[in-house]
């Protein structure tokens, strides 16, 4: 049985203390809710009280130490030890150590350690996913449900192992073959939101690890206990500036803000890295009414100012409009004219997802057409919320343009290299060119 170099995967906890009502004093955090017999499940995930937040083939942590919180009633969970420079500086070296004995393992073999992450996360499915509920604040079935697409993309990821790879093209040269080799960029680091705290890591880890990379995870600070339990049951496991100016991480895959994401993009792209970035989303459907709390304190502000903002633009609040237990904002526009309609999706920044709901098959293919949603996901008859990992998830415009999950977003971790075989005995030059 192939097994997988401990310090594969290396993840951090790291981020700023919370403020105001999130900090709370040291006498509060005897009521954590990890202590409480309702949350012993907790401990079966190898969470404890203080929780070291550095994996690099071994648990560890010099940092702060921030406490996480449960969205729906603000109690402290636990505690989490994170990186300091050092752990970062020392977690990069053994990645890049790492990388040099994962990169010999063959791509089919790579598949088989994915698919025992896989397996890793099935008998665990359910606690994984309450706690992705408890510290996020999704209903139980989207957590449980996001632990399952890290599952799924592992299945994917398997047989991908043996199919990625590049085509033998025609040469026009006698004696020459022309083919192109695909090879891993080598350390890919990944930076993940509160939103999504299991699947995004797992779209990047799964594909990225069969195509012959290491993975260095950083995860967001107010997930952390999430970002812990994954690494300890799939065992493969410092600050957003220090990886997207180390030009040692190949390619940094960043989940967040278009504000910060876009500050990333110029740190990468100042060293000629690669990113892949996947940024805010603007979706244009009827929402979901079926939510959990909002995640922070300044979500709940965002809210109440999206709110005031909807009513200075003259629109009316039809229900609710104040702060509660469940509190999603349903903005509606009427419109009779497609064109409209289509203008109106299209005219935001954001272009991640997009739906239309008829059964005019006109109205279809010009919904999917070139004047239609001008997003990356591009819906019909179907809500904007979820995705199949079979195919590219990603947006456009301010949205990143990056492309994670299924399709050919395996490309993003590769890099190419154009070969010309010479096995004849002459030395022929392209486009016929002859040096007299």
């Amino acid at each position: 049985m192939w097994r997988v170099p401990r310090q594969l995967c290396v993840h951090f906890a790291r981020g700023s203390r919370l403020s105001g009502p999130w900090n709370r004093p040291a006498a509060f955090m005897s009521t954590l809710l990890i202590n409480q017999a309702q949350y012993a499940w907790l401990k079966e995930l190898g969470l404890r009280e203080e929780n070291e937040g550095v994996y690099n083939g071994s648990w560890g942590g010099r940092g702060e130490v921030i406490t996480t919180y449960c969205p729906a009633n603000n109690e402290p969970i636990a505690r989490v030890r994170q990186a300091s420079v050092a752990d970062y500086e020392e977690t990069v070296k053994k990645a890049r150590e790492a990388w040099r004995v994962w990169a010999e393992v063959p791509a089919p073999k790579r598949g088989e350690i994915v698919r025992q992450i896989g397996d890793a996360l099935r008998e665990k499915i359910q606690k994984l996913g309450s706690l992705v509920s408890l510290e996020m604040g999704k209903i139980l079935v989207e957590g449980v449900g996001e632990v399952q697409e890290y599952v799924d993309i592992c299945d994917y990821a398997v047989g991908l192992s043996r199919m990625i790879g590049g085509p033998i093209l025609p040469s026009e040269r006698p004696g020459h073959a022309l083919i192109e080799q695909w090879n891993p960029v080598g350390l890919v680091g990944i930076i993940t939101a509160f939103n999504f705290p299991v699947a995004v890591y797992g779209w990047n880890n799964a594909i990225a690890m069969i195509c012959g990379n290491v993975c260095l995870w950083k995860g967001a600070p107010t997930t952390s206990l999430i970002s812990v339990a994954v690494t300890k049951w799939c065992r493969c496991w410092t600050s957003v500036t220090a990886m997207a100016k180390d030009e040692r991480v190949n390619l940094l895959s960043f989940t967040g803000s278009t504000q910060v994401g876009k500050q990333v993009a110029l740190m990468v792209q100042e060293r000629f890295g690669r990113s892949l970035l996947e940024l805010g989303g603007n979706n244009a459907i009827i929402a979901n009414v079926l939510y959990g709390p909002l995640h922070t304190k300044q979500a709940v502000s965002m809210f109440l100012g999206a709110v005031e903002e909807a009513k200075k633009e003259g629109g009316t609040v039809v229900y609710g409009g104040k702060v509660m237990t469940l509190s999603p904002v349903v903005t509606h526009f009427a419109s009779l004219s497609e064109e409209e309609v289509f203008a109106w999706n299209n005219e935001v920044k954001q272009g991640l997802s997009s739906s239309i709901f008829t059964k005019d098959l006109g109205r279809i293919f010009r919904w999917l057409g070139p004047k239609g949603s001008d997003c990356g996901i591009v819906n019909v008859n179907i809500p904007t919320s979820g995705a199949e990992i079979g195919g590219a998830f990603g947006g456009e415009k301010h949205t990143g343009g990056g492309r994670e999950s299924g399709s050919d977003a395996w490309k993003q971790y590769m890099r190419r290299s154009t070969c010309t075989i010479n096995y004849s005995k002459d030395l022929p030059l392209a486009q016929g060119i002859k040096f007299q």
